[in-house]
């Protein structure tokens, strides 16, 4: 793996080690490149086949739902379709060896994600998700936990796009997902501030870390005299990164978190 990265990045990656080592606290944002690179489409690109006429952000509110909800409905079991055979790539799994491995080099790391995905979860990681699941549902109305079979764990995946009615109210089953113009789950975002305000390192892996409120997270964590860390292949205008590595997070996170655990500046 280090001989596909080029000498700079490899130096850099080495910075990055040396810093990570040093800290006992290390809280990690994650964003929609990270699953990219396991080949989950970004909220950003543009739509395909039947959906190609819609945008992302007219089909992900409490408006669009309300006003027909089988249409919403029938787009996230399309989402669920697409990615419901992706796996975990390199960077998640690096996550996850470091997160297991966090006690036995005297760190505390906090995974917080925006992704709606459970890529990190089939990694063997625990995040904290910012935005909600996908592959959880909950009612429009009285938000009860909406569950339809929690024991037929092999049964298969069903994307059936006819609408389901809670068994409390009698409302319509929605995605368990934050919308635009809804608030982040406030137990969630209060573990993501905690973490970042407490932390030595604040890494932003696969995301922009401009768009609010997560992108808060990094300036309190700078506030509180953590370094910050970057790993994005397009690095954004930040003024507050003390690191950049230009890189997918799938070619440089393998190779980081091995130094990190292992001691090993080769």
């Amino acid at each position: 793996m280090v001989a596909e990265l080029s000498a700079e990045l490899i130096a850099q990656v080495q910075q990055a080690a040396q810093l990570l080592r040093s800290a006992k606290r290390i809280c990690i944002l994650t964003g929609a490149g990270i699953s990219a690179e396991s080949g989950i489409p970004t909220f950003r690109d543009k739509q395909t086949g039947l959906w190609e006429k819609f945008r992302a952000e007219d089909l992900a509110s409490p408006v669009a739902f309300a006003r027909d909800p089988k249409l919403v409905w029938s787009w996230y079991q399309w989402r669920r379709q697409l990615v419901h055979d992706k796996a975990p790539n390199p960077a998640h799994r690096a996550l996850a060896q470091w997160q297991s491995a966090s006690a036995s080099v005297q760190q505390h790391i906090t995974l917080i994600t925006q992704n709606v995905d459970d890529l990190h979860e089939q990694a063997g990681s625990e995040a904290v998700h910012l935005h909600g699941h996908l592959w959880k549902n909950r009612c429009s109305q009285c938000d009860s936990v909406y569950e339809d079979d929690p024991n037929a764990k092999d049964k298969p995946l069903d994307f059936d796009e006819q609408l389901i009615a809670c068994p409390q109210c009698g409302d319509y089953i929605r995605p368990d997902i934050v919308w635009f113009g809804e608030s982040l789950p406030v137990a969630a975002w209060q573990t993501a501030e905690e973490a970042a305000a407490d932390c030595d390192i604040f890494m932003s892996i696969g995301t922009s870390s401009l768009v609010y409120p997560a992108a808060g997270l990094a300036q309190l964590a700078k506030q509180n005299g953590a370094q910050i860390i970057e790993i994005n292949p397009n690095p954004t205008p930040s003024t507050v990164v003390d690191l950049t590595l230009a890189a997918k997070a799938g070619a440089v996170m393998p190779v980081l978190i091995d130094k990190v655990i292992n001691k090993s500046d080769k």
